[in-house]
């Protein structure tokens, strides 16, 4: 009887996931459904409380029974914030519309979704895998970290970063791929600022969750980055003029 118990809570966990991605992939195309005064909101206390954030993800919880947004409307607009910015540099940069088109359409297919998913697929199995606590007891309810959630947590990382390395950056961009010792530190402090806070947002999206344990992992990688950083001024390597030259035509 235990394994056909097992069974009905799998097939029933599956059929409630599968309409959750299905009316989420539906209101994507559908503006009026979109709470986009909200999604604003988040953006802005991503960039300056985020903890503010992932305490309003408990009240989703707590109201809808599930911790991934039901609302596509963070994605969509990130998306053409991310669509506009990379124009801004192919308008400055670049001098072909047709590459520009190329430039615009793998930074968004690569900078955002799929690196966006692949990371989030990686979170997703090692927080199932090996952060949730043990349950005791077997009445229980296991639960487990939604795909959806990783994502979203991954967008919500992404967003300050985007203000960092996308936006400011621009901006700063002609003094950043000069020659010279201050415009290798100031871009490898930008990265280094922008790095470490996409994965302070990440840890805040685990830590949220009362099931998961040891979620300080995910603050692992920011010591990496704190390594990193001093041997790439070291060696004279600048992440501004390294991906700007990656991209564009001209060599800066």
């Amino acid at each position: 009887m235990l394994p056909t118990a097992s069974r009905g809570r799998s097939s029933s966990s599956t059929s409630r996931a599968n309409p959750m991605y299905l009316q989420y992939l539906r209101r994507i195309v559908k503006w009026q459904q979109m709470d986009i005064e909200y999604t604003f909101w988040q953006m802005l206390h991503l960039c300056t409380s985020p903890k503010v954030v992932y305490q309003h993800t408990k009240y989703h919880k707590q109201t809808k029974n599930q911790w991934a947004r039901d609302d596509p409307a963070f994605i969509v607009i990130c998306s053409l914030l991310l669509a506009v910015a990379t124009l801004a540099y192919c308008a400055a940069y670049d001098h072909s519309a047709a590459h520009a088109s190329f430039v615009v359409i793998s930074v968004l297919l690569f900078h955002l979704l799929i690196t966006g998913a692949i990371l989030a697929t990686c979170c997703w199995l090692l927080t199932n895998a090996y952060l949730r606590e043990e349950t005791p007891g077997s009445h229980v309810v296991e639960q487990r970290v939604e795909w959806l959630y990783a994502f979203d947590v991954h967008c919500n990382s992404f967003f300050p970063m985007f203000v960092l390395l996308y936006v400011i950056h621009y901006f700063i961009s002609p003094l950043l791929v000069a020659h010279g010792f201050i415009p290798l530190l100031l871009s490898n402090l930008l990265f280094m600022i922008g790095a470490s806070y996409y994965h302070y947002v990440n840890f805040l999206g685990y830590d949220v969750l009362p099931f998961l344990e040891k979620t300080t992992f995910f603050l692992y990688p920011i010591g990496v980055v704190f390594v990193l950083t001093p041997i790439f001024i070291l060696i004279g390597f600048n992440p501004s003029r390294y991906f700007m030259n990656m991209y564009f035509s001209q060599n800066l």
